[in-house]
């Protein structure tokens, strides 16, 4: 085992942490700079205080393939107030010493590669991140990433779609570090209504080839869905769609960051109290 490895990474620690209460991790996403960096930075203060486990803090970007229109929305919104890399990463480190959760950034590879891999990893850990999702990175040029993240004390955290051959699948899940993102749907981001049961199947397989954790997003809405992902045997449940639209809501009925912040807030405590019924 490398130096790099044999220590327990924030996000490898908060998992340990929570299978050995038998609970679930609750990870919601966010867009950074939805509407604003006031609000985010907010937010994920309200979303740690209301039983988050870990947030997903996405870095807005003009082209992003893996999400559904709520999320693209919420892209664009935060583009047009002059959301930057460097901006959410300077926001991020403001809150050294509050936010104690783990942070995993989600990104594409245009911006990590026009900033440099290592330069992005290193200035990502500085601010305080614990871990990357880069959702059009092939696992070829993931195994690459990893490395460099590694290197910068990051989690690369890598994706399993329902169509992923499992001799791919295997590979994906021993090259991803801190927990396998296993993708409910298959498509993009978005609130549904139904999860495909084959999911359940997925999450077993998954959790027979090693002990990374196993965390599924794409189209949990509510608590109902969130305690079914946790009924299958995962060991997360991510929340991104639906509380974007709670978190857009607010804001365009006059919210000002403390009121939609306030709202993420309650909806992030719903969806802990059912998943852990």
């Amino acid at each position: 085992m490398s130096a790099v490895s044999a220590v327990a990474t924030p996000i490898q620690q908060r998992f340990s942490d929570l299978r050995q209460q038998g609970r679930c991790a609750l990870m919601p996403f966010l867009m950074a700079g939805d509407p604003d960096l006031a609000t985010t930075r907010a937010t994920l203060l309200a979303l740690q205080a209301h039983g988050a486990d870990m947030v997903e803090l996405g870095i807005p970007y003009s082209d992003p393939l893996a999400d559904g229109p709520v999320i693209q929305a919420a892209a664009s919104r935060a583009l047009a107030a002059a959301t930057t890399p460097a901006k959410v990463l300077e926001m991020l480190t403001s809150l050294k010493g509050e936010l104690t959760m783990p942070v995993v950034l989600f990104t594409y590879s245009n911006p990590l590669l026009n900033r440099g891999m290592d330069t992005f990893c290193r200035d990502a850990a500085a601010a305080g991140a614990a871990g990357l999702v880069v959702p059009d990175l092939p696992l070829e040029e993931g195994e690459k990433l990893s490395q460099i993240a590694a290197s910068h004390g990051l989690d690369l955290v890598l994706l399993v779609a329902p169509t992923t051959p499992s001799e791919r699948m295997a590979r994906i899940h021993a090259a991803s570090r801190g927990f396998t993102y296993l993708v409910s749907v298959t498509g993009v981001t978005g609130v549904r209504t139904n999860l495909d049961t084959r999911v359940g199947a997925l999450v077993g397989q998954l959790k027979g080839q090693g002990t990374t954790p196993v965390a599924v997003g794409f189209g949990i809405s509510g608590p109902e869905q969130a305690r079914q992902v946790r009924d299958w045997g995962a060991d997360g449940a991510i929340v991104g769609s639906a509380l974007v639209k709670v978190m857009a809501a607010a804001h365009a009925s006059g919210g000002n960051p403390d009121a939609v912040a306030s709202a993420a807030g309650h909806f992030c405590a719903d969806l802990r109290k059912g998943l852990d019924l």
